[in-house]
């Protein structure tokens, strides 16, 4: 009896913190939510692309201004 009894409890105790049991669905929430938002999918592209966009012209702009001063004189 006292076998039968250790092994419902542990089959409980299994169970119970089985890994297939546990609800990991933290999408909308915290930092998951916003890199799902804004680093995957169309809305993520765009905004890869407006970054590289940005840090080319930055790239310029600098350059432009670097030469400028470089043969000024």
């Amino acid at each position: 009896m006292a076998s039968d009894m250790d092994s419902n409890t542990a089959g409980v105790q299994y169970n119970r913190w089985n890994e297939d049991n546990i609800n990991l669905n933290v999408a909308g929430t915290g930092v998951t939510g916003l890199y799902n938002r804004f680093c995957t999918g169309t809305l993520g592209i765009a905004i890869k692309v407006a970054g590289a966009l940005a840090a080319l012209v930055v790239v310029y702009v600098i350059g432009y201004v670097t030469g400028y001063y470089v043969h000024k004189c």
